[in-house]
């Protein structure tokens, strides 16, 4: 059995390849809460959180390895992203050692995407 992967082996990309991997046809994987989604993401993006935030701090999802087999086979290739490059560096750790082939982390998340200037979509607030 091969040995579990840890964070420094996940390959991190910056937004810039990660814009044209996911323009190549990659699948990009949010991993921040809904909330965090609900105030913009990439078009196409699937959200699976990560981690909860609860009264107890934040918390990491139990079925989320179960949650992304429901949307993803584990020959797609996937961009991960966050918020700035963290939850998304552990989450592809996970998925690589749950067999997913093709996994990429976005280093500096959404943030470093919205800096960039790069197209966002954000859900409509009904008042």
């Amino acid at each position: 059995m091969d040995a579990q992967k840890t964070s420094e082996e996940v390959v991190t990309v910056d937004v810039h390849t990660a814009k044209d991997l996911i323009r190549s046809g990659h699948r990009y994987l949010d991993v921040r809460t809904v909330e965090e989604y609900k105030k913009g993401h990439l078009e196409n993006a699937l959200n699976v959180p990560y981690m909860f935030i609860t009264s107890q701090g934040r918390v990491k999802n139990a079925q989320f390895l179960e949650q992304v087999s429901l949307i993803c086979n584990k020959e797609d290739h996937l961009v991960v992203g966050c918020q700035s490059g963290v939850r998304s560096l552990h989450a592809s750790a996970d998925l690589l050692n749950a067999e997913f082939k093709h996994v990429k982390n976005m280093g500096g998340g959404y943030a470093a995407w919205v800096e960039n200037g790069f197209d966002v979509k954000k859900l409509e607030v009904e008042l």
